[in-house]
């Protein structure tokens, strides 16, 4: 008898019958869950104000199977959506997931996504509440997550609240997942693959792993956004598309200039695994315009910063008024050449 392999050779219910019980874990009750999976819609007891946000991943265009396992695919496409709930300043509470895929795709894949979702929405502190199956053209497979976040009585921190005499901070890295990408764009290999990697790793290798890691596997700082909201940080963004393209969504927002300083942002970020695996000038590109980063993006009141060694932030420039130019971001008092991540740029 032939085993069942690929998701055309079982039924939807007998796939969701695989699927579902990989969500049981997820913490339903804690996050206000009335009705889990299971019936037409989920119902979530809400708090006054409801954060709602949704990300896509195509295979081809935003993972490739030769990069990327499955459970990579599932952590990432969490990683995005509850990013995007922390930069409002809220807590996530709920995954809705939707799949469409070629019906030759093998079981093994999907369920492997699954347990990458699973563990990322653990790891969120939210459940999966139920999504979509749906068949796709050959050789299509596309991922979307819609999240759901409570702001717990606060107001949301948006891009346009930021005003001249406020400091800019970022909470995270910058350039790991950007140059993450250019290593595998690049035909470079995680050396980790290499059976013999139980040897020490040369540093430029161990530098080299480390960000390709980053870049199939992101991870926000899913409290410091709550905690920037609770310090009254005055403008909030998740830097998915690059430094330079979302905080100049937060300049644009704002009406005003965010001025960052390229001594600390080559001191703080530049320096280590990024120069070291890509070079100075290369690496430098990766900080200001790598995208799915997943870091948090803010600016606060001088002296607002939150003080957290678990989730530091570093003050990298401030926020100026807009001069005739309108407004904008500039790094070390320059525009940059470099802009960020765009879906349709050719």
């Amino acid at each position: 008898m032939v085993a069942d392999t690929t998701i055309g050779s079982v039924s939807e219910s007998g796939l969701l019958g695989r699927i579902l019980p990989l969500f049981a874990s997820s913490p339903h009750a804690a996050s206000g869950v009335v009705v889990p999976p299971g019936d037409d819609a989920a119902v979530l007891s809400t708090g006054a104000s409801v954060v709602v946000t949704t990300d896509t991943m195509v295979r081809g265009r935003d993972w490739r199977d030769d990069w990327s396992t499955g459970h990579d695919v599932g952590t990432k496409v969490v990683a995005q959506n509850v990013a995007d709930v922390a930069a409002m300043g809220a807590v996530p509470t709920g995954l809705l997931v939707s799949v469409a895929a070629d019906p030759d795709t093998e079981i093994d894949w999907v369920l492997d996504l699954t347990r990458g979702i699973a563990d990322a929405a653990e790891n969120a502190g939210c459940p999966v509440v139920g999504g979509d199956l749906s068949s796709a053209p050959a050789g299509v497979v596309v991922v979307a997550v819609t999240a759901f976040g409570d702001l717990e009585g606060r107001p949301p921190v948006l891009r346009s609240g930021a005003r001249p005499g406020d400091v800019v901070a970022v909470c995270g890295s910058l350039g790991w997942s950007g140059a993450g990408l250019a290593l595998y764009a690049g035909g470079a290999e995680d050396p980790m693959a290499d059976p013999a990697h139980s040897r020490p790793l040369a540093r430029v290798d161990a530098a080299a792993s480390l960000l390709m890691w980053f870049h199939r596997t992101p991870w926000p700082p899913l409290e410091a956004g709550v905690a920037a909201a609770v310090a009254g940080a005055t403008s909030m963004i998740d830097v998915s598309d690059g430094l330079v393209r979302d905080g100049g969504r937060i300049a644009a927002a704002s009406g005003v200039e965010l001025a960052l300083d390229e001594e600390v942002l080559r001191g703080e970020f530049l320096a280590g695994p990024v120069e070291l695996a890509l070079g100075a000038e290369a690496g430098w590109r990766e900080v200001l315009s790598g995208g799915e980063e997943h870091s948090l993006l803010a600016t606060f009141p001088e002296g607002g910063v939150p003080d957290d060694r678990h989730a530091p932030w570093t003050l990298v420039g401030r926020v100026v008024e807009a001069g005739a130019e309108g407004p904008r971001l500039t790094v070390g008092g320059a525009v940059p050449s470099v802009t960020g991540w765009d879906h349709f740029a050719g």
